[in-house]
Protein backbone atom coordinates (compact mmCIF):
# COMPACT_ATOMS: atom_id res chain seq x y z
CA UNK A 1 0.00 0.00 0.00
CA UNK A 2 2.95 2.34 0.45
CA UNK A 3 3.25 2.82 -3.35
CA UNK A 4 -0.36 4.01 -3.75
CA UNK A 5 -1.22 7.70 -3.64
CA UNK A 6 -3.01 8.91 -0.51
CA UNK A 7 -6.64 9.89 -0.91
CA UNK A 8 -9.73 10.68 1.12
CA UNK A 9 -12.87 9.05 -0.27
CA UNK A 10 -16.50 9.98 0.32
CA UNK A 11 -18.55 6.83 -0.31
CA UNK A 12 -22.26 6.12 -0.82
CA UNK A 13 -24.11 2.80 -0.52
CA UNK A 14 -27.78 2.20 -1.44
CA UNK A 15 -27.89 -1.25 -3.01
CA UNK A 16 -30.79 -2.61 -0.94
CA UNK A 17 -32.44 -1.17 2.16
CA UNK A 18 -29.62 0.70 3.90
CA UNK A 19 -28.79 4.30 2.97
CA UNK A 20 -25.18 4.86 3.97
CA UNK A 21 -22.32 7.32 3.65
CA UNK A 22 -18.76 7.14 4.95
CA UNK A 23 -15.45 8.97 4.73
CA UNK A 24 -12.28 6.90 4.60
CA UNK A 25 -8.58 7.67 4.15
CA UNK A 26 -6.24 5.53 2.07
CA UNK A 27 -8.69 2.66 1.92
CA UNK A 28 -8.31 1.82 5.60
CA UNK A 29 -8.70 4.60 8.19
CA UNK A 30 -12.42 5.19 8.75
CA UNK A 31 -13.21 8.79 9.67
CA UNK A 32 -16.99 8.43 9.77
CA UNK A 33 -19.74 5.97 8.89
CA UNK A 34 -23.48 6.67 8.90
CA UNK A 35 -26.16 4.09 8.11
CA UNK A 36 -29.87 4.84 7.91
CA UNK A 37 -31.62 1.48 8.31
CA UNK A 38 -35.01 0.63 6.83
CA UNK A 39 -35.34 -2.63 8.76
CA UNK A 40 -38.45 -1.66 10.70
CA UNK A 41 -40.05 -0.25 7.56
CA UNK A 42 -39.78 -3.59 5.73
CA UNK A 43 -40.48 -5.91 8.68
CA UNK A 44 -44.23 -5.75 8.01
CA UNK A 45 -43.62 -7.27 4.56
CA UNK A 46 -41.33 -10.04 5.79
CA UNK A 47 -38.62 -8.82 3.43
CA UNK A 48 -37.47 -5.82 1.42
CA UNK A 49 -40.19 -4.07 -0.62
CA UNK A 50 -38.18 -2.58 -3.53
CA UNK A 51 -40.40 0.43 -4.28
CA UNK A 52 -40.58 1.40 -0.62
CA UNK A 53 -36.81 1.05 -0.34
CA UNK A 54 -36.19 3.36 -3.31
CA UNK A 55 -38.46 6.08 -1.94
CA UNK A 56 -36.81 5.90 1.49
CA UNK A 57 -33.35 6.24 -0.08
CA UNK A 58 -34.48 9.50 -1.69
CA UNK A 59 -35.48 10.83 1.74
CA UNK A 60 -32.31 9.66 3.51
CA UNK A 61 -29.47 10.22 1.05
CA UNK A 62 -28.81 13.93 1.72
CA UNK A 63 -29.02 13.69 5.53
CA UNK A 64 -26.58 10.75 5.70
CA UNK A 65 -24.05 12.57 3.50
CA UNK A 66 -24.27 15.69 5.64
CA UNK A 67 -23.94 13.65 8.83
CA UNK A 68 -20.93 11.69 7.54
CA UNK A 69 -19.05 14.88 6.67
CA UNK A 70 -19.97 16.45 10.00
CA UNK A 71 -18.82 13.38 11.94
CA UNK A 72 -15.50 13.41 10.04
CA UNK A 73 -15.13 17.18 10.68
CA UNK A 74 -14.59 17.76 6.99
CA UNK A 75 -16.02 19.82 4.15
CA UNK A 76 -16.63 18.74 0.56
CA UNK A 77 -13.45 20.59 -0.39
CA UNK A 78 -11.37 18.15 1.66
CA UNK A 79 -12.49 15.07 -0.28
CA UNK A 80 -10.48 13.64 -3.22
CA UNK A 81 -13.03 11.35 -4.89
CA UNK A 82 -16.61 10.04 -4.71
CA UNK A 83 -17.18 6.27 -4.56
CA UNK A 84 -20.59 4.67 -4.97
CA UNK A 85 -22.16 1.25 -5.31
CA UNK A 86 -23.10 0.50 -8.96
CA UNK A 87 -24.34 -3.03 -8.30
CA UNK A 88 -25.35 -5.69 -7.76
CA UNK A 89 -28.56 -4.82 -5.97
CA UNK A 90 -32.07 -3.47 -6.44
CA UNK A 91 -32.14 -1.28 -9.54
CA UNK A 92 -34.30 1.47 -8.03
CA UNK A 93 -32.20 1.65 -4.88
CA UNK A 94 -28.93 1.71 -6.82
CA UNK A 95 -30.16 4.57 -9.03
CA UNK A 96 -30.71 6.85 -6.03
CA UNK A 97 -27.18 6.41 -4.71
CA UNK A 98 -25.51 6.59 -8.11
CA UNK A 99 -27.36 9.74 -9.15
CA UNK A 100 -26.49 11.41 -5.86
CA UNK A 101 -22.84 10.47 -6.36
CA UNK A 102 -22.88 11.77 -9.93
CA UNK A 103 -24.29 15.08 -8.74
CA UNK A 104 -21.58 15.39 -6.10
CA UNK A 105 -18.82 14.46 -8.53
CA UNK A 106 -20.07 16.91 -11.17
CA UNK A 107 -20.72 19.75 -8.76
CA UNK A 108 -17.41 19.37 -6.93
CA UNK A 109 -15.31 18.48 -9.96
CA UNK A 110 -14.20 15.22 -8.36
CA UNK A 111 -13.55 11.77 -9.87
CA UNK A 112 -16.38 9.24 -9.64
CA UNK A 113 -15.60 5.60 -8.81
CA UNK A 114 -18.28 2.96 -9.36
CA UNK A 115 -17.82 0.04 -6.95
CA UNK A 116 -19.09 -3.53 -6.99
CA UNK A 117 -21.03 -4.19 -3.77
CA UNK A 118 -19.46 -7.64 -3.38
CA UNK A 119 -15.98 -6.21 -3.74
CA UNK A 120 -16.92 -3.75 -1.03
CA UNK A 121 -17.78 -6.58 1.36
CA UNK A 122 -14.37 -8.12 0.77
CA UNK A 123 -12.55 -4.84 1.39
CA UNK A 124 -14.36 -4.31 4.70
CA UNK A 125 -11.55 -6.39 6.19
CA UNK A 126 -9.09 -3.59 5.38
CA UNK A 127 -11.03 -1.01 7.41
CA UNK A 128 -10.25 0.17 10.93
CA UNK A 129 -11.38 3.18 12.95
CA UNK A 130 -9.09 6.18 12.57
CA UNK A 131 -7.16 6.86 15.74
CA UNK A 132 -6.92 3.20 16.71
CA UNK A 133 -3.84 1.01 16.27
CA UNK A 134 -3.40 0.05 12.62
CA UNK A 135 -4.10 -3.69 12.21
CA UNK A 136 -2.13 -5.76 9.67
CA UNK A 137 -3.55 -5.95 6.17
CA UNK A 138 -4.82 -9.26 4.79
CA UNK A 139 -2.03 -11.01 2.91
CA UNK A 140 -2.18 -12.54 -0.56
CA UNK A 141 -2.84 -15.15 -1.78
CA UNK A 142 -6.10 -14.89 0.11
CA UNK A 143 -9.09 -17.25 0.16
CA UNK A 144 -12.23 -15.09 0.39
CA UNK A 145 -15.57 -16.57 1.44
CA UNK A 146 -18.31 -14.14 0.45
CA UNK A 147 -21.51 -15.11 2.19
CA UNK A 148 -24.65 -12.97 2.23
CA UNK A 149 -28.37 -12.93 1.55
CA UNK A 150 -27.91 -12.99 -2.20
CA UNK A 151 -24.45 -14.47 -2.72
CA UNK A 152 -22.34 -17.34 -1.49
CA UNK A 153 -19.05 -17.87 -3.27
CA UNK A 154 -15.37 -18.66 -2.86
CA UNK A 155 -12.81 -16.40 -4.52
CA UNK A 156 -9.03 -16.71 -4.65
CA UNK A 157 -7.35 -13.29 -4.47
CA UNK A 158 -3.73 -13.19 -5.61
CA UNK A 159 -3.52 -9.37 -5.53
CA UNK A 160 -5.67 -6.30 -4.98
CA UNK A 161 -8.80 -6.23 -7.16
CA UNK A 162 -7.98 -9.63 -8.65
CA UNK A 163 -10.47 -12.47 -8.19
CA UNK A 164 -10.72 -16.03 -9.40
CA UNK A 165 -14.11 -17.44 -8.55
CA UNK A 166 -13.70 -21.08 -7.56
CA UNK A 167 -17.33 -21.83 -6.80
CA UNK A 168 -20.68 -20.32 -5.89
CA UNK A 169 -24.13 -21.39 -4.80
CA UNK A 170 -26.16 -23.36 -7.33
CA UNK A 171 -29.46 -22.31 -5.78
CA UNK A 172 -30.13 -20.49 -2.49
CA UNK A 173 -27.43 -18.33 -0.97
CA UNK A 174 -26.72 -19.04 2.70
CA UNK A 175 -28.39 -15.85 3.88
CA UNK A 176 -31.42 -16.55 1.71
CA UNK A 177 -31.71 -19.99 3.30
CA UNK A 178 -31.59 -18.41 6.77
CA UNK A 179 -34.43 -16.04 5.82
CA UNK A 180 -36.60 -18.83 4.39
CA UNK A 181 -36.05 -21.13 7.37
CA UNK A 182 -36.86 -18.27 9.73
CA UNK A 183 -40.24 -17.92 8.03
CA UNK A 184 -40.83 -21.69 8.29
CA UNK A 185 -40.15 -21.47 12.03
CA UNK A 186 -42.30 -18.39 12.54
CA UNK A 187 -39.32 -16.21 13.44
CA UNK A 188 -39.31 -12.47 12.66
CA UNK A 189 -37.51 -10.66 9.85
CA UNK A 190 -34.58 -10.40 9.31
CA UNK A 191 -34.13 -14.15 9.40
CA UNK A 192 -30.39 -14.46 10.02
CA UNK A 193 -30.30 -12.79 13.46
CA UNK A 194 -33.59 -14.47 14.44
CA UNK A 195 -32.32 -17.98 13.63
CA UNK A 196 -29.04 -17.27 15.43
CA UNK A 197 -30.86 -16.08 18.56
CA UNK A 198 -33.12 -19.13 18.62
CA UNK A 199 -30.18 -21.46 17.97
CA UNK A 200 -28.36 -20.23 21.07
CA UNK A 201 -30.87 -22.10 23.22
CA UNK A 202 -31.15 -25.15 20.96
CA UNK A 203 -29.49 -28.53 20.50
CA UNK A 204 -27.61 -28.57 17.17
CA UNK A 205 -27.49 -32.38 17.19
CA UNK A 206 -31.20 -33.10 17.68
CA UNK A 207 -31.96 -33.03 13.94
CA UNK A 208 -29.44 -34.11 11.32
CA UNK A 209 -30.14 -31.99 8.29
CA UNK A 210 -28.25 -32.83 5.08
CA UNK A 211 -24.91 -31.29 4.09
CA UNK A 212 -24.58 -30.80 0.33
CA UNK A 213 -20.85 -31.31 -0.18
CA UNK A 214 -20.99 -31.36 -4.00
CA UNK A 215 -17.82 -33.44 -4.21
CA UNK A 216 -15.08 -32.40 -6.66
CA UNK A 217 -16.42 -28.83 -6.92
CA UNK A 218 -16.16 -25.70 -4.79
CA UNK A 219 -19.85 -24.92 -5.31
CA UNK A 220 -22.50 -24.67 -2.61
CA UNK A 221 -26.16 -25.67 -2.39
CA UNK A 222 -28.51 -24.78 0.45
CA UNK A 223 -31.88 -25.52 -1.13
CA UNK A 224 -31.79 -29.11 0.10
CA UNK A 225 -31.22 -28.27 3.75
CA UNK A 226 -34.00 -25.66 3.59
CA UNK A 227 -36.39 -28.24 2.09
CA UNK A 228 -35.38 -30.77 4.73
CA UNK A 229 -36.34 -28.28 7.44
CA UNK A 230 -39.69 -27.76 5.69
CA UNK A 231 -40.41 -31.51 5.71
CA UNK A 232 -39.41 -31.80 9.37
CA UNK A 233 -41.59 -28.85 10.33
CA UNK A 234 -44.59 -30.35 8.52
CA UNK A 235 -44.02 -33.76 10.13
CA UNK A 236 -43.75 -32.26 13.61
CA UNK A 237 -46.89 -30.18 13.14
CA UNK A 238 -48.82 -33.24 11.97
CA UNK A 239 -47.61 -35.35 14.90
CA UNK A 240 -47.76 -32.95 17.83
CA UNK A 241 -48.82 -29.54 16.56
CA UNK A 242 -45.87 -27.85 18.24
CA UNK A 243 -42.34 -27.10 17.08
CA UNK A 244 -39.02 -27.28 18.99
CA UNK A 245 -38.00 -24.04 17.27
CA UNK A 246 -34.70 -23.63 19.10
CA UNK A 247 -33.51 -27.15 18.24
CA UNK A 248 -34.60 -26.79 14.63
CA UNK A 249 -32.79 -23.46 14.31
CA UNK A 250 -29.64 -24.81 15.94
CA UNK A 251 -29.58 -27.95 13.78
CA UNK A 252 -30.14 -25.96 10.58
CA UNK A 253 -27.47 -23.42 11.48
CA UNK A 254 -24.99 -26.19 12.26
CA UNK A 255 -25.53 -27.75 8.82
CA UNK A 256 -24.92 -24.47 6.98
CA UNK A 257 -21.90 -23.46 9.07
CA UNK A 258 -20.23 -26.86 8.70
CA UNK A 259 -20.39 -26.71 4.90
CA UNK A 260 -19.20 -23.10 4.69
CA UNK A 261 -16.31 -23.71 7.06
CA UNK A 262 -15.07 -27.01 5.69
CA UNK A 263 -15.21 -26.05 2.01
CA UNK A 264 -13.38 -22.78 2.70
CA UNK A 265 -10.67 -24.52 4.70
CA UNK A 266 -10.23 -27.20 2.04
CA UNK A 267 -10.02 -24.57 -0.72
CA UNK A 268 -7.44 -22.56 1.22
CA UNK A 269 -5.24 -25.66 1.51
CA UNK A 270 -5.77 -26.70 -2.11
CA UNK A 271 -4.82 -23.30 -3.57
CA UNK A 272 -2.02 -22.42 -1.16
CA UNK A 273 -3.69 -19.43 0.47
CA UNK A 274 -1.77 -17.62 3.20
CA UNK A 275 -4.88 -16.33 4.95
CA UNK A 276 -8.68 -16.55 4.88
CA UNK A 277 -11.18 -13.72 4.65
CA UNK A 278 -14.88 -14.09 5.50
CA UNK A 279 -17.23 -11.25 4.48
CA UNK A 280 -20.86 -10.42 3.81
CA UNK A 281 -23.92 -10.23 6.03
CA UNK A 282 -23.74 -13.86 7.16
CA UNK A 283 -20.20 -13.27 8.44
CA UNK A 284 -21.95 -11.68 11.43
CA UNK A 285 -23.24 -15.12 12.44
CA UNK A 286 -21.62 -16.07 15.74
CA UNK A 287 -21.43 -19.78 15.02
CA UNK A 288 -19.64 -19.15 11.72
CA UNK A 289 -17.23 -16.67 13.28
CA UNK A 290 -16.50 -19.07 16.13
CA UNK A 291 -15.74 -21.93 13.73
CA UNK A 292 -13.13 -19.91 11.85
CA UNK A 293 -11.66 -18.25 14.91
CA UNK A 294 -11.24 -21.58 16.72
CA UNK A 295 -8.96 -23.10 14.05
CA UNK A 296 -5.23 -22.31 14.14
CA UNK A 297 -4.14 -23.29 10.64
CA UNK A 298 -4.87 -19.95 8.94
CA UNK A 299 -5.06 -16.35 10.06
CA UNK A 300 -8.66 -15.30 9.44
CA UNK A 301 -10.00 -11.82 8.75
CA UNK A 302 -13.64 -11.19 9.64
CA UNK A 303 -14.94 -7.60 9.77
CA UNK A 304 -16.39 -6.19 12.99
CA UNK A 305 -20.14 -6.63 13.21
CA UNK A 306 -20.87 -3.06 12.12
CA UNK A 307 -19.07 -3.71 8.81
CA UNK A 308 -20.61 -7.12 8.07
CA UNK A 309 -23.96 -5.78 6.94
CA UNK A 310 -24.34 -3.16 4.21
CA UNK A 311 -22.39 0.04 4.87
CA UNK A 312 -20.51 2.72 2.93
CA UNK A 313 -17.16 2.25 4.68
CA UNK A 314 -16.55 -0.93 2.68
CA UNK A 315 -17.48 0.89 -0.55
CA UNK A 316 -14.99 3.61 0.31
CA UNK A 317 -12.27 1.05 0.98
CA UNK A 318 -12.76 -0.74 -2.33
CA UNK A 319 -13.27 2.61 -4.05
CA UNK A 320 -9.92 3.86 -2.78
CA UNK A 321 -8.01 0.98 -4.35
CA UNK A 322 -9.95 1.42 -7.60
CA UNK A 323 -9.23 5.17 -7.59
CA UNK A 324 -5.57 4.82 -6.65
CA UNK A 325 -5.05 2.31 -9.44
CA UNK A 326 -6.72 4.41 -12.10
CA UNK A 327 -10.22 2.91 -12.25
CA UNK A 328 -12.37 6.04 -12.57
CA UNK A 329 -15.90 5.97 -13.98
CA UNK A 330 -17.47 8.32 -16.52
CA UNK A 331 -20.41 10.42 -15.41
CA UNK A 332 -22.71 8.57 -17.81
CA UNK A 333 -22.07 5.27 -16.04
CA UNK A 334 -25.22 3.28 -15.24
CA UNK A 335 -26.22 0.87 -12.48
CA UNK A 336 -25.60 -2.87 -12.87
CA UNK A 337 -28.22 -4.76 -10.83
CA UNK A 338 -26.51 -8.04 -11.76
CA UNK A 339 -22.73 -7.69 -11.72
CA UNK A 340 -20.60 -10.76 -10.93
CA UNK A 341 -17.46 -10.11 -8.94
CA UNK A 342 -15.50 -12.43 -11.21
CA UNK A 343 -16.11 -10.11 -14.19
CA UNK A 344 -14.44 -7.10 -12.64
CA UNK A 345 -11.32 -5.83 -14.33
CA UNK A 346 -8.14 -6.40 -12.29
CA UNK A 347 -5.78 -3.57 -11.54
CA UNK A 348 -3.84 -2.39 -14.64
CA UNK A 349 -0.37 -3.81 -15.16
Amino acid sequence: MTDLKPARILALESSCDETACAVIENGRALLSSVVASQMELHARYGGVFPEVASRQHVLSIVPVVEQALADAHLSFGEVDAIAVTRGPGLAGSLVVGLNAAKGLALGLGLPLVGVNHLEGHIYSSWVYNAGEATPPEPQFPLMALLVSGGHTELNLMTDHLTYKRLGSTLDDAAGEAFDKVARLLGLPYPGGPSVQKAAENGDPTRFHFPRAWLEDTWNFSFSGVKTSVLYEVNNLKNRSGSLPVDDLAASFQAAVVEVLFKKTMDAAREFGAKEILVAGGVSANRALRKAFQAQREFKVHIPPLALCTDNAAMIGAAGYFRYALGHVSDLDVDVQPTWPLSRLKPKPR
